[in-house]
């Protein structure tokens, strides 16, 4: 659908010779500023067609597991008309692709997805590897549904309320590794079938950089999912049983807000962040879990959905029965520089809690989470975007004990 135009702002009343108030550049529109005493004129952007290639690094001291840094890589691509929507983020072994043909208001869905990263995934405790939970494992996954899309208010093209209701299927495999633990005891490979329902509201107005200026959004999913071949497993002395873990329900939701600050321009932002999930129906294991990741905190509407803790990798851990919240204080340095001061608190998140060198005992323990972090998103050279963050966890991120991270991204849209 095409997006309306937004209403032009306000007149300013009389300001009795003094200077006008400061406005922050917004997405997609032009505006005329001044930088190193120059006029900079930024021409309008179409915001409905966008291809970006992000490129980085977390840095972690002391290490996570035996890792001191993991590279990050992906390809971002978003295409929508009248009639089509497009959206996929591919990064090789973890793949995300939904796809829309647009009748009036009423969508037609597809959905793709596959985690199949091929090396082992081993749980962490007290920042070290228990080497006896060695695994591969992955999913692939497709969705058909079917919803509805109406735009709604300041009518840019990520604007929107959307209802949706999906049929899903899938196939899940696991393997042994040459570490895994022998009273670790895995399920079969199977299929898996069930509904799932996702809602998304966005009424964000965003800045230059693509960060939540002002408004609010929210969103929820449910997932109801049925594995067609499974059995008991275990980890350590923990048992998932059968009758617990082949059918589970999962909720989730979150909402996040961006407003200025009285008495203070516009270079001075608040905004808040809050997800929560749980599992009424069903207990969940290592594999169903939700996940908890890192990267920049989201700000991309077909990304508020994902669970950002400071320090993580993208879908990072697993967690269940969780509420997480941060609340960010932003101050506009420059028109394209933008600094991010942030407080996180976990409460309550289910994490596997081993004990033992070797995690021959293991327990679901509720676990709370503090983490401070510090970032800069910045235009850089040849139109591209730098993301710098620094994180400091007091035990979440490993499960058991503090340290810090160091976060760089390069993003270039082309």
């Amino acid at each position: 659908m095409r997006p309306r135009a937004e209403p032009p702002r306000k007149k300013n009343l009389p300001n009795y010779g003094l200077p006008p108030p400061y406005h922050t550049p917004l997405a997609g529109e032009a505006c005329t500023t001044t930088f190193l005493g120059r006029t900079i004129a930024i021409p309008s952007r179409n915001r409905q067609n966008i291809r970006s290639l992000t490129l980085g690094a977390n840095i972690y001291a002391p290490a996570v597991g035996g890792d001191n840094a993991l590279p990050i890589a992906a390809l971002y691509w978003r295409n929508q008309s009248e009639k089509w929507w497009l959206r996929s983020v591919i990064g090789v072994f973890v793949n995300e692709v939904d796809v829309a043909r647009n009748f009036g208001r009423f969508q037609l869905l597809g959905h793709f997805d596959n985690n199949t990263i091929p090396f082992a995934d081993t749980e962490i405790k007290d920042g070290q590897e228990v080497t006896s939970s060695s695994v591969i494992w992955g999913t692939v996954s497709g969705w058909l549904g079917a919803g509805i899309r109406i735009p709604v208010a300041p009518f840019q093209s990520d604007n929107d309320l959307r209802l949706q209701l999906f049929y899903q299927a899938g196939y899940f495999y696991d393997n042994r590794t040459s570490d895994t633990g022998p009273n670790v005891l895995l399920p079969p490979d199977t299929f898996f079938q069930g509904l799932r329902f996702r809602a998304r509201y966005d009424g964000l107005r965003r800045n230059i950089m693509e960060l939540p200026h002002e408004g609010w959004a929210a969103g929820g999913d449910l997932e109801l999912t049925f594995r067609e071949k499974w059995s008991d497993s275990t980890f350590g002395d923990l048992l998932f049983t059968k009758s617990d873990t082949q059918k589970y329900l999962k909720l989730s939701g979150y909402l996040l807000g961006a407003s200025g600050i009285p008495l203070l321009s516009e270079r001075h932002r608040f905004v808040g962040y809050l997800h929560g999930g749980v599992s009424p129906v069903g207990k969940l294991d290592r594999f169903s879990a939700f996940r908890a990741g890192g990267g920049p905190f989201p700000s991309e509407t077909d990304d508020l959905y994902r669970l950002p803790y400071p320090g993580a990798l993208f879908n990072d851990f697993p967690v269940s029965d969780y509420v997480v919240g941060t609340l960010e204080y932003r101050y506009e340095l420059l028109f394209f520089m933008y600094l991010h001061l942030r407080a996180t608190l976990a409460w309550g998140a289910n994490r596997p809690d081993y004990s033992g060198a070797e995690g021959l005992k293991l327990e679901l323990s509720s676990a709370d989470g503090e983490a401070i972090s510090v970032g800069l998103t910045t235009g850089f050279f040849y139109d591209s975007q730098l993301y710098l963050e620094y994180a400091y966890d007091n035990n979440f991120l490993r499960n058991g004990t503090s340290g810090s991270s160091f976060m760089l991204l390069w993003s270039k849209s082309f």
